[in-house]
């Protein structure tokens, strides 16, 4: 029995604009897990700088993708550094440009975004969608394309729109629970390999005897 391997760059050769993500992350303050991938020919090799914007390495917010997650062309994530204090009377940052004007450095709790940005398990991203700052993503979700994702989204859910607006759940609550119970993307590649059928079949009865 074999499966993909999560260590390849390019796993479909004759395809290479689709690629394990994870293999291509060189930033501390970004973490890709196993499977996750981002389909795109143009920005390949480039996604840290043209799609993770606004976040730099003397910040501590992180952007975290974990397993199993489609991201297409051109979906962009805002992190952090991106925004500007909106209290005073001017959003101007002065302070950025030092030589005396560092003098009205916001305080980061001052800031509106302070926390890391999350992706779980099995998202799919579709094109052109943005993900604001501190956002959550529970398992499962799918975004739609074009969306602007300002809120958390909760697992198993659709969403579309700007601002992104729930437009339903995947599946019933009852099932929703028992399937993140089962978590089966915790599971090793080999035990995925051997009960895949039971996964996209939606056969939950054979997947809760495993």
């Amino acid at each position: 029995m074999y499966w993909p391997d999560p260590l390849e760059k390019y796993p479909m050769a004759w395809f290479p604009q689709v690629w394990y993500l994870k293999n291509f992350i060189t930033k501390e303050n970004i973490i890709v897990w196993d499977y996750t991938y981002y389909d795109d020919l143009d920005w390949v090799e480039n996604f840290e700088n043209k799609n993770i914007l606004y976040h730099y390495p003397f910040l501590w917010d992180k952007l975290i993708i974990w397993k199993f997650c489609a991201i297409a062309t051109w979906v962009k994530f805002i992190m952090n550094w991106a925004n500007h204090k909106i209290s005073w009377f001017s959003t101007y940052p002065f302070s950025i440009f030092w030589n005396s004007w560092e003098k009205v450095i916001p305080k980061l709790e001052e800031l509106p975004y302070k926390w890391d940005t999350i992706v779980w398990n099995d998202v799919w991203i579709w094109y052109n969608a943005t993900i604001m700052p501190w956002i959550k993503i529970w398992n499962w979700s799918i975004i739609w394309a074009n969306s602007n994702v300002t809120k958390d989204i909760p697992a198993y859910s659709i969403v579309w729109w700007n601002p992104a607006k729930i437009i339903r759940k995947r599946f019933d609550d009852d099932i929703i629970e028992k399937l993140e119970k089962l978590s089966w993307w915790d599971w090793s590649a080999e035990k995925i390999t051997q009960n895949l059928e039971y996964i996209v079949w939606n056969d939950l009865k054979k997947l809760l005897w495993l």
